[in-house]
């Protein structure tokens, strides 16, 4: 079986007034489809990735306003009046909101895809956002900041989407009181927010997404389309070059059959919820250039670790590949996933559990920190 390409995705209105975002997700559509055979570039990425596109997630909301407004909240909710970019399940505390028909397809279509790479697309800034946006002690909260075990990657990311765009890199917030060096930020060092798609991503759905905030007005004048479309094309262009950063293969049997659900990740950066091969067998990592040591797990066998020099392929549309074969195994891997409860609450409370001294405690954030990098 051919190797699946990677797949990044794209949403827009996810849940409120994303009218920038969804406009923009149009012209990328048409630009893509007329520049096929006609752009190298274009072509060879489109040859060697799925790319997903949703221009909008919450139609209630996007119908709700007619009125061009830069500061209006009508179209925040969907018809049931629920926030949908609220209404995930939630990594850090229990989210006891309803869940909503739409965010119940979203994570449907998130189960049965093998995204990677994902952007969601939002209004009311000018900044790349990125994981994680809510947290706790375990993640360095402490220091206002909520820290991902792949925090280096994320910042990646987040430049690479705005140093390609025409004026987000310079940081500048949309009033005096608000800046973005680089114009970048970390979610939760912005403003708390549970239930957000992008922790639910991360966790649950082994793929790396930001949220670009791409434009001040929320609601502009339609006359402004088209150049909030040319300020985020090379930028949209490069990020999903990113999905070919790090590590991918297969994990197979010692007959050739892939083994879903093996856990493959590379040794320091645990996830929560481990990341699993799917169906196919196949697990994709992004990691920067540099020298990992790739851990593939199948349970009840003795782990396979290879030690990998990962470069910067993003240009020739591959990252690197390496497989796994276990050659004492000929059965496939049970199924398996992650409940949607706050794992790191549970780690939270593991780690309080441990505290007899201060010494203790400040040994033991040490340790959380720094195991992520």
């Amino acid at each position: 079986m051919p190797p699946t390409p990677p797949s990044p995705t794209c949403t827009a209105s996810d849940a409120r007034w994303k009218t920038v975002g969804r406009e923009i997700l149009l012209h990328f559509i048409d630009f893509l489809v007329t520049s096929y055979g006609q752009d190298p570039v274009i072509t060879r990425l489109l040859n060697n990735t799925r790319i997903h596109i949703m221009p909008t997630m919450n139609p209630d909301g996007f119908e709700a306003t007619k009125v061009p407004d830069c500061y209006y909240t009508r179209g925040r909710y969907n018809k049931n009046g629920e926030d949908l970019n609220r209404n995930f399940p939630d990594a850090f505390e229990r989210n006891n909101a309803s869940v909503q028909p739409e965010t119940e397809a979203v994570m449907n279509w998130i189960k049965n895809e093998t995204f990677v790479l994902s952007a969601n697309l939002h209004g009311g800034a000018l900044v790349a956002s990125y994981t994680f946006d809510n947290g706790n002690s375990a993640t360095g909260t402490l220091e206002g900041y909520s820290r991902s075990p792949d925090d280096d990657v994320f910042i990646h990311l987040a430049k690479t989407y705005s140093f390609n765009h025409a004026s987000m890199y310079k940081g500048t917030g949309c009033d005096n009181r608000q800046t973005f060096p680089d114009g970048i930020t970390n979610g939760y060092s912005w403003y708390q927010l549970e239930g957000g798609m992008q922790d639910y991503n991360y966790v649950w759905g082994q793929c790396f997404e930001i949220t670009l905030e791409l434009s001040c007005c929320k609601y502009p004048p339609a006359d402004q389309l088209e150049k909030f479309w040319r300020d985020n094309k090379a930028a949209l262009i490069e990020y999903i070059k990113q999905v070919h950063l790090g590590i991918k293969g297969q994990v197979t049997d010692k007959n050739g059959n892939p083994i879903p659900n093996a856990i493959v990740e590379a040794q320091g950066r645990p996830h929560v919820c481990p990341y699993r091969t799917n169906e196919h067998g196949e697990y994709f990592l992004l990691l920067l250039p540099g020298t990992y040591v790739i851990n593939a797990t199948v349970p009840g066998f003795k782990s396979i670790l290879k030690t990998v020099e990962v470069h910067d392929n993003t240009g020739n549309f591959s990252a690197l590949k390496h497989d796994f074969t276990f050659p004492e195994v000929s059965i496939r891997s049970s199924a398996a996933s992650c409940p949607k409860t706050p794992l790191y609450q549970e780690l939270q409370w593991a780690s309080a559990a441990v505290k007899p001294t201060l010494h203790v405690v400040l040994v033991l954030m040490t340790v959380l920190l720094v195991i992520f990098q």
